[in-house]
This record gives structure tokens, C-alpha cells and sequence, in this order.
């Protein structure tokens, strides 16, 4: 079943999608689309030291972010600049950084339109697996996460007040972002993966009368959006990343329309 290359990329689409779901709700909730695009940018710079000290990729990308997650909470601490200013930094510099690194591999041939807009079509069953795994324990760790987590993003002080760690939570929810970013680079790319975290979850937000449902349901929309943008791909001869991307924006189109009778419903939130 999984020998044909559009059923591989169909499988592994959805496995991103069913994780991407809940942590782009809470980035949207928390207002935190620039954190995710410095992560994601971050990730070519984990690209290019795989390939200059031969080590695996996904695992490089997943320490890469990791790594500029702890250093935003560090500059956050010591710094005087603001958060914007400082994930700006972050991101650019880690993009910029990772360009340079991959200019003294001139022996290494390197698909950079592949690394930034995802390759979908060209996942294989070990990468399938990948996703499944890793995107099971972020999951199952979320799930242990998920209230602390809502608390602080409702009232970090009145969680904190509750003895609900909500610090530590964040730091959890950090590292699962940079799991996220590692294993779903591959389908949409690391400039596209941003997108596919917010647009599913802002979509969702206008349909959902509380925080779980809004989960489920961006969910649902991400794994639709994979399989049409995958579709059109095919009928269009369209690049699949940014197709799956575009159907995405579609369907948030199509739940601003008044005649689409969405019951327009969100759940309570710090970014409401």
C-alpha cells in the first residue's frame, strides 16, 4: 500500500495534521505565530549542521530549536529588548546563519527549495514512521500538559497561584513545538510550517464553542486541507507544500462568509 509515492504522502500529511491541531490552538490563543516562524526558520540552520557533521536530520533540527527556544527564554531574562524584537533576532539570525553554513558545503548537493517548501511527495515509510512516533509523544505528553497550559494562557498568575507549574509547562510546550517543527519540515517546509499550524487553529476558532472542540476541529481541517491541496497538486501540477497551505487559506475564506452559517463561537482565552 505505502510503495505508491501519493499514498505515502497522503499518510504522512495526515499524521502532520493531527498533531499540528492542538499546538497551533495554543498558538493562537497565546498569540505566538512569530515564536513558531523563529522556530521554523531556525530549522535550516539545524539542516545545515546535519549535513556538516553527517548526523541525522530530523534529530539536528529538533536541538536547533530546541536550543533557540532556551535562548529566547534566556534573552527574555537578561535582555532589554522586547519579545518581537528578540524573536526577530532569533529568527533571522538562525535563517541567515544556516544559508551561511550551507555556502561551506559546496561538495553536498543540496535541495534548498525542498528544505524550505517541503517535499511531500518524496517522504518515504521510515519518514512515515517518524511522524507517527514522534507525533504520538507529543500528543500523549500534551495531554499531560493541556490544562496547566490553558491556565496559563488564561491567567498565568492564577495558575501559578493553583500550583499548576504553568513555567514548566511552557518549557514543555516549547520542546514539543521544536518536535513539531522537526518531524513536519519534510511535508510543507520551514517556511510553511508556521501556516500550517495557524491557519487550521484560526479556522477552528470561528467554529467551536470551547477549547477542546476547537482541537478536534482543527484537526479535522488540517487533515482536509492535506488531502485537497494534495489533490490539486496532482490535478494542477502545482508545488505540494504550498498547495496544501493554499487549501488551507481557502477553507478559513470560506468560514468568514456570513452565508456559511458558522455558528461564530470562541473559546475563552488571554488572546480573545
Amino acid at each position: 500500500m505505502l510503495d505508491d509515492f501519493f499514498v505515502r504522502a497522503l499518510v504522512a500529511g495526515i499524521g502532520v495534521a493531527m498533531v499540528v491541531g492542538p499546538l497551533g490552538c495554543l498558538i493562537v490563543w497565546r498569540r505566538l505565530a512569530y515564536f513558531g516562524d523563529t522556530l521554523s526558520h531556525s530549522a535550516l540552520l539545524g539542516v545545515a549542521l546535519a549535513l556538516l557533521l553527517q548526523v541525522n536530520i530530523t534529530a539536528a533540527v529538533f536541538v536547533v530549536c530546541a536550543l533557540v527556544a532556551l535562548s529566547l527564554l534566556l534573552l527574555q531574562r537578561r535582555a532589554s529588548l522586547s519579545s518581537d524584537s528578540l524573536l526577530g533576532l532569533l529568527a533571522h539570525s538562525s535563517l541567515a546563519l544556516g544559508l551561511v553554513a550551507l555556502a561551506f558545503l559546496p561538495n553536498v548537493r543540496v535541495d534548498l527549495m525542498g528544505f524550505l517548501f517541503g517535499d511531500i511527495l518524496a517522504v518515504s515509510v521510515t519518514d512515515i514512521a517518524v511522524i507517527y512516533i514522534g507525533g504520538a509523544a507529543v500528543l500523549l505528553v500534551l495531554v499531560f500538559v493541556w490544562r496547566p497550559l490553558f491556565a496559563a494562557t488564561v491567567n498565568f498568575e492564577l495558575a501559578e497561584a493553583e500550583g499548576m507549574n504553568p513555567a514548566r509547562a511552557n518549557l514543555i510546550f516549547m520542546f514539543l513545538m521544536a518536535t513539531v517543527i522537526a518531524i513536519s519540515m519534510k511535508i510543507v517546509g520551514v517556511l510553511l510550517i508556521t501556516a500550517l499550524l495557524i491557519i487550521p487553529a484560526a479556522t477552528a476558532r470561528r467554529m467551536a464553542s470551547g477549547p477542546e472542540a476547537m482541537a478536534l476541529i482543527a484537526i479535522v481541517l488540517g487533515i482536509i486541507a492535506v488531502v485537497a491541496g494534495l489533490f490539486g497538486s496532482l490535478e494542477w501540477d502545482t508545488p505540494s507544500g504550498p498547495s496544501i497551505v493554499v487549501a488551507a487559506l481557502i477553507f478559513f475564506l470560506l468560514a468568514l462568509l456570513p452565508a456559511a452559517g458558522i455558528i461564530r463561537r470562541r473559546p475563552p482565552s488571554q488572546g480573545s
